[in-house]
C-alpha cells in the first residue's frame, strides 16, 4: 500500500445529479439518460491535510461525463471557498485530484474518469444540508445555484422519504433520497429540475471511508 499524507474529512456532502430519483449508478447500472452531470458540495466540519486545517471550508464541483462515468472522458470544474488560505486550497485540490489516495478510493475513482480539469475558482462557496428535512443547496455566486428537496407523492404531496443502502459504498454507505433543481455556469453549464438528489455523511481518508 502507498504511502500518503495523512488526511481526513468528516462534514456533509450532497450529490445533484442529471438521473432519475436514486440514481442508477447506485446499482451498477446505466445512467437514466446515456450522460452523467452533475452538482455536487460538502462542507466539512472538521479537516485536515497534514498540518493544514480545513475546518469549516466549502467545497463545490460541476462534473460531466458523455456516457457512463466508468467509460470515461469526463470534465470537471472545482470550487473552492474564497475564505481558504493559498496552503488551504492546495490541499483540498490535492485531496480532489485523488493524488493522496488509494487508487480504488472515491477521489481517485473519480479523478481516473477526467479528460478535462478546468481551472478551479475560488469564490464564496456555500453549502447547506439538513437530511432530516431532506433539504440542501449549493450556492456559488454566478456559478451554481442548486438545491434538494424532499420527493412528494403525487397524489397527495405528502413527503416521500427513501434511503439508499450501500453496506461497501466508495463515497457513503447511506444516503437519503431526494428531488434537485440545478443551474450551473461557468466551464460546464447544466440546467435541470426534477432529478436525482443524494444526502449523506462524507467521512473520507487516504483509503477512502472510514468506516468507524
Amino acid at each position: 500500500m502507498a504511502s500518503h499524507v495523512d488526511w481526513r474529512l468528516r462534514g456533509a456532502g450532497v450529490d445533484l445529479c442529471n438521473c432519475d430519483y436514486g440514481c442508477p449508478c447506485q446499482f451498477n447500472a446505466l445512467p437514466s439518460h446515456g450522460k452523467c452531470e452533475a452538482a455536487v458540495g460538502f462542507h466539512i466540519v472538521e479537516g485536515h491535510f497534514g498540518e493544514v486545517v480545513l475546518d469549516d471550508l466549502h467545497v463545490a464541483c460541476t462534473f460531466a461525463w458523455p456516457g457512463p462515468i466508468h467509460e470515461g472522458q469526463g470534465q470537471c470544474q472545482a470550487f473552492i471557498d474564497e475564505r481558504a488560505s493559498e496552503a488551504q486550497r492546495q490541499a483540498l485540490l490535492t485531496i480532489l485530484s485523488g493524488q493522496e489516495q488509494e487508487p480504488t478510493a472515491f477521489f481517485a475513482i473519480f479523478a481516473s474518469t477526467l479528460a478535462t480539469m478546468h481551472e478551479p475558482q475560488f469564490l464564496p462557496v456555500e453549502v447547506l444540508t439538513d437530511r432530516a428535512g431532506l433539504t440542501a443547496s449549493i450556492r456559488v455566486p454566478g456559478a451554481i445555484d442548486g438545491r434538494a428537496e424532499p420527493i412528494r407523492n403525487p397524489m397527495d404531496g405528502s413527503v416521500h422519504r427513501v434511503k439508499v443502502v450501500l453496506p461497501e459504498g466508495f463515497e457513503f454507505t447511506e444516503t437519503d433520497c431526494a428531488s434537485a433543481s440545478f443551474r450551473t455556469q461557468g466551464a460546464i453549464a447544466l440546467d435541470y429540475a426534477g432529478r436525482n438528489a443524494m444526502l449523506y455523511d462524507l467521512h473520507m481518508g487516504p483509503n477512502g471511508i472510514i468506516r468507524a
